[in-house]
């Protein structure tokens, strides 16, 4: 019997799956996936509220195994009194399926769970061909640490192979089949602080301003050029996210000033490289009495096309007639922890409403994206 993806869905978008609390959630996925015959082991790590409990799922033996990986934790609903209707109803009105989660990513969990189990019913021999299994995390919206990281080394160390993996985050501009994420950009994340003295502004030769020093260090961000981009990455940019002195007079010097700065670099950068660059250029200004700290959540990757990206754009041509893009623009997902094991991609709805009060999606193209999913796999394959 054929699962209806938009029931499903609506389901689990009634589950109040706010970052890293999935439990719920996964379990639903775990009994579905079982009633098809599949093997299911729930992964959780970290401790108290720290815990994220995750699922890995596998139907078949052979390779080549196609993982298809999600996440079904939500941010956080906002105020509720600004939505039209319960952020966590499920409801369809007026042909689309609405509540938190439903672009981001429930919606294309359901559907892709709803195109494999059709493809398996239609199918009995496939596993003649190879493997189908399911990553699916709680804590991709939140820190990331206890999630897909945590399964990929899981699976490292049990020697269980993923052969490709499309991860079913919302990609497209405006329309289904516009675009398939073929890589991403690296986050590199900097904080600098400079101390000085808090005085009067009156007596400015007893204090000490941290703000000129630190207009000093700053310059150079706001007028940075890192690179022209090359065939695979749009240009790296360097952006100022927050200048905090934590100072609500007028006529006081401050003791401390602080920067956070984030930079979203393509593969002709390195997190090694840029830190080495930003090192040099902070001390070849001589401003003395300052702290730079860093972090790199995710460094640069790439998939090459192949048998995955050319099966996946032939099934969204004979879905909907377009041609994919394929791009590496937009943010961070999971798929920087899963690009180590395997190649990856991105496919899924319109993300034009993920994470916006009144988050919602059409049901056609639900029904548009199983097809996708469900031609892609015949491709991939069978032919």
């Amino acid at each position: 019997m054929s699962l209806d993806p938009v029931k499903l869905a609506s389901e689990l978008i009634k589950i109040k799956s706010i970052t890293p609390n999935g439990l719920d959630a996964i379990n639903l996925i775990k009994e579905v996936l079982e009633s098809y015959g599949f093997v299911c082991k729930i992964l959780s790590f970290g401790k108290g509220s720290e815990e994220v409990v995750n699922l890995y799922a596998r139907h078949g033996k052979k390779s080549p195994n196609l993982c298809f990986a999600g996440h079904v934790d939500v941010v956080p609903e906002g105020v509720a009194e600004e939505w039209s209707f319960e952020p966590f109803s499920g409801t369809i009105f007026k042909g689309q399926l609405c509540g938190r989660g439903a672009v981001d990513m429930k919606s294309s969990i359901a559907t892709f769970i709803s195109a494999v189990t059709d493809f398996l019913i239609q199918n009995n021999n496939f596993f003649n061909f190879g493997s189908i299994s399911f990553l699916i995390t709680s804590d991709e919206e939140g820190k990331a640490i206890n999630g897909t990281k945590k399964v990929v080394e899981w699976l490292k160390e049990t020697k269980e192979i993923i052969d490709d993996c499309i991860v079913g985050e919302p990609t497209n501009p405006n329309a289904i089949g516009e675009m398939i994420k073929i890589g991403r950009r690296g986050s590199y994340s900097g904080n600098l602080i400079v101390n000085g003295i808090q005085g009067h502004v009156g007596y400015p030769h007893l204090a000490k301003n941290p703000i000129n020093k630190m207009l000093q260090l700053i310059e150079p961000l706001s007028n940075m050029y890192l690179d022209q981009g090359n065939e695979n990455f749009e240009p790296s940019t360097v952006m100022i996210t927050s200048i905090d002195v934590g100072n609500p007079s007028y006529n006081v010097i401050p003791s401390k000033v602080s920067v956070k700065f984030n930079i979203r670099f393509n593969d002709l950068h390195s997190s090694k490289s840029l830190t080495k660059m930003l090192e040099a250029k902070f001390k070849s200004l001589n401003v003395s009495g300052y702290t730079f700290d860093y972090f790199c959540n995710a460094e640069p990757f790439f998939t090459t096309p192949g048998r995955l990206v050319d099966s996946l754009k032939k099934a969204i041509k004979s879905v909907t007639g377009l041609v994919p893009d394929l791009s590496t623009n937009g943010g961070t997902s999971d798929a920087r922890f899963i690009r180590k094991i395997c190649p990856v991609i991105e496919f899924g709805l319109v993300g034009k409403l993920m994470h916006k009060v009144d988050e919602k999606v059409d049901i056609n193209d639900i029904k548009k994206l199983k097809e996708i999913y469900k031609s892609f796999l015949e491709i991939y394959f069978i032919e």
